[in-house]
């Protein structure tokens, strides 16, 4: 029961009648089944998502088109991927931890986790190795590992039973949740209403955000099992359709990606009132809320050894985080933490624009991109233009050597959510200096803590030791990505996804809570994941083993269409004989 665009059928003040009534059935029929999904046996649960597998499958090429097309991706390039990788296949490989997940709870009561997947620091915080999970993920991420840490308090002893909690809740009270979905990436609606699904166990009314709602008759197919047993609904509209449902009785719980101004407004009202009941901390809305709210999202260039090789890559790898999607990703770069007194910093500029320079601008696809262009471009006039001027924001802006002690500086403090990239440098007369530097000013200064990557050459890693070791762990944020981007952390479904724990309500920054996180903690503090800083096959040359060539989610892979859509078919249906057909692809990319 999808409703396309119906902003139009608003009234000035709330949506208008014929669009109530169909939003009021749809909660009433989700509140007729919420207590039928609170107690439905797993093995019903495993079959709906397996169901789901199929659906994704089959509506995946169309998926992925359509984006293709909103987004002016233009046809046949290799940043068709892009849509494969970030909607269907992130969809379908959440289907298969999650299944795994509860065929263990069935057999169990636990998700399944082996004693040497288990670990502690020297401090005694607790850490999970959740990636690779199996000899397909050693052979398509080669290299790349994921880590859950677990929030100070919990012992070896306490984590099984942090695990799954909901699964152990004598009679459960079934639940409706509302979640407002995101714009910018395909997946993450439907990532989102799974995993409230699953972990919490709540049935969920899902309502596309008008960006992207050209994917809502596809949200229909993938969920069409669970909309026609009234465990899912689907919805479309504008602020005021959004409003309504947030206040509607039948809504139990809220859910939002998107901004801390959107939070703000759900939670305590509009405008001046509901600024001052903010300063409060008065909610209006009484609904417990979770959110992922975004990130002026840090990436931290550690000093070392680097050769004119791992300039270039790591050149690529910067221009990745920060263009992927265009710059609408809540963890592109924002800020480009270099070392002051490095001999490359510099030279790692120069090749930033030799890979700029050879990449296109995107389509500013997403709403205000414009607007926040000219407030960056008006605050720093000097910034350098890597395209001709542009009025809706695709024009790619470098903002040079913004001071680090200008605390308040928009580049610190407002999330660009677009084109925009800036640089400031910190003192550091060797590399542990400057990383202990470099943690304090991400730590104390930028806004959010949803993402951070950290670059560093393992020569590098290897001299600092426990140094090293110590910055990860000081550093607070939700996801750090050490040579990879915390935009691998959001596709690996094992990882939570969210804030680091502990923001207030009226102080929500990066939100509060978590989704993915197939392994269900629920009392995770982080999530780390790892990649080589070599691709292959300079990964052998220096004796590391790995065979993960350029990635595919760099902008510069050359084959990242074809691969992307390989991925899709394996992950469908998993296989030896498909794995040659993506090994060509990924080595030529």
């Amino acid at each position: 029961m999808f409703i396309p665009s119906v902003e139009r059928e608003e009234s000035s003040s709330v949506a208008a009648l014929p669009v109530r009534e169909t939003i009021d059935r749809a909660i009433a029929r989700l509140n007729e089944n919420k207590q039928t999904w609170a107690t439905l046996p797993i093995p019903k649960k495993i079959s709906y998502l397996r169901q789901m597998q199929t659906d994704t499958s089959r509506v995946a090429g169309r998926w992925a088109a359509a984006a293709v097309q909103a987004k002016s991706i233009p046809a046949g390039s290799p940043l068709e991927g892009e849509e494969w990788t970030s909607g269907p296949w992130a969809v379908l490989f959440a289907l298969d931890r999650y299944i795994a997940t509860l065929d263990s709870i069935e057999k169990t009561g636990y998700p399944r986790l082996g004693a040497r997947q288990v670990r502690t620091r020297p401090d005694g915080q607790v850490i999970v190795d959740v990636f690779p999970q199996s000899m397909y993920d050693r052979l398509l991420f080669s290299g790349v590992t994921g880590e859950v840490w677990m929030q100070p308090d919990i012992d070896i002893g306490d984590l099984r039973d942090t695990m799954a909690t909901w699964y152990r809740t004598p009679a459960p009270e079934g639940k409706t949740t509302l979640v407002l979905g995101a714009g910018n990436i395909a997946s993450i609606p439907p990532l989102d209403v799974l995993y409230k699904l699953l972990a919490e166990g709540t049935v969920c009314l899902l309502k596309m955000n008008p960006v992207n709602d050209y994917l809502g008759p596809f949200m229909e197919e993938i969920f069409s099992g669970l909309i026609r047993d009234g465990f899912v609904q689907v919805v479309s509209g504008g602020a005021e359709i959004g409003s309504y449902l947030c206040n509607h009785p039948g809504i139990d719980a809220i859910h939002i990606t998107g901004s801390a101004a959107t939070h703000d407004a759900i939670v305590f009202g509009p405008g001046g009132e509901g600024a001052a009941r903010k300063r409060a901390n008065q909610p209006l809305n009484p609904r417990p809320i979770s959110s992922e709210l975004g990130n002026v999202s840090p990436t931290i260039v550690v000093p070392g050894p680097w050769t004119k090789a791992d300039l270039r890559f790591q050149a690529e790898h910067i221009l990745t985080q920060k263009m992927h999607n265009g710059g609408f990703n809540c963890i592109a770069a924002q800020v480009l933490v270099l070392p002051d007194q490095w001999h490359l910093t510099d030279e790692l500029l120069e090749a930033m624009r030799a890979v700029a320079a050879k990449t296109l601008p995107r389509k500013a696809y997403y709403p205000g991109a414009g607007q926040r262009q000219a407030a960056a471009l008006a605050a720093h006039p000097d910034a350098e233009r890597l395209d001709p001027d542009s009025s809706d924001g695709s024009t790619r802006l470098f903002i040079h050597k913004v001071p680090f002690d200008r605390v308040n500086d928009m580049c610190f403090k407002e999330e660009a959510f677009g084109s925009v990239l800036s640089e400031t440098r910190l003192p550091g007369d060797d590399a542990a200096v400057f990383l202990r530097n470099a943690v304090n000013f991400c730590n104390d200064t930028l806004l959010g803590t949803l993402g951070a990557n950290i670059l560093i050459h393992p020569r590098t890693m290897r001299q600092l030791g426990p140094q090293f070791d110590q910055a990860v762990a000081d550093l607070r944020y939700g996801c750090i990505a050490v040579n990879a981007w915390t935009g691998v952390g959001f596709l690996l479904t094992p990882l939570t996804w969210g804030a680091f724990p502990g923001h207030r309500l009226n102080d929500i920054q990066s939100g509060t809570g978590v989704v993915h996180n197939s392994y269900m903690f629920s009392r995770a503090q982080k999530s780390v994941v790892r990649a080589p800083f070599y691709p292959f096959p300079r990964s052998y040359l220096h004796g590391m083993g790995t065979t993960l060539p350029r990635p595919p989610w760099f902008i510069t892979s050359r084959t990242a269409g074809s691969l992307a859509r390989r991925l899709v078919e394996f992950q469908a249906k998993p296989g030896i004989g498909r794995l040659p057909g993506i090994f060509y692809d990924a080595l030529r990319g």
